[in-house]
């Protein structure tokens, strides 16, 4: 008897430490870390239309005075929202089509997905950010010496010339989130 109480309670601890973390409508902040990297400890940012880590400012327009240098997200029915108090909103979307190799970007109001778009998946387990499970890697030659966000698996999405970074993602709740309006890509 002792000994299968000791191994059900044992069965449900490893059954909530694998659970994903209760985050919906939590605002947080994520983090990117890779030790030795020029963007360990970098906040995850938002700009034209797609997610970043270390640009020098991602050129927000927010509430707080100077402009937050990093995005504030919250997680709704498994979507990844960018915070704002005011419309239009912004959701994050995956393509992990082979056109897309799992490029990480953003969509504002009633614009559309790009073709093979998805924004249901994202989770937030052991304080990491995941999409369907999948990890998040940085690759260099993003916006304003960036580097641009992607789902780890590909390691030279979108033609690019040097390897990325896997990343560890460390999501920090914040209990005042800065509005923000994120740039959008005018092409």
């Amino acid at each position: 008897m002792q000994f299968t109480t000791a191994l059900l309670a044992a069965s449900v601890a490893v059954a909530v430490s694998a659970a994903p973390t209760a985050l919906e409508n939590n605002y947080f902040g994520v983090i990117a870390i890779r030790s030795g990297s020029p963007i360990q400890n970098a906040a995850f940012q938002a700009s034209l239309n797609r997610l970043i880590v270390g640009a020098k400012s991602q050129n927000a327009t927010c509430d707080s005075f100077p402009a937050s240098n990093s995005a504030t997200f919250y997680i709704k029915d498994g979507e990844l929202n960018l915070f704002s108090t005011d419309a239009p909103y912004q959701k994050v979307f995956v393509d992990r089509s082979g056109m897309g190799q799992g490029i990480i970007g953003y969509v504002t109001g009633a614009q559309p997905l790009v073709r093979n778009g998805e924004t249901k998946g994202w989770a937030v387990k052991d304080n990491a950010l995941t999409f369907d499970g999948a990890g998040i890697q940085a690759c260099p030659g993003g916006i304003d010496g960036s580097y641009g966000l992607w789902l780890a698996g590909v390691s030279r999405p979108g033609g690019s010339t040097e390897d990325c970074l896997g990343i560890n993602t460390l999501v920090v709740n914040t209990e005042t989130p800065d509005s923000c309006t994120y740039s959008q890509y005018q092409g």
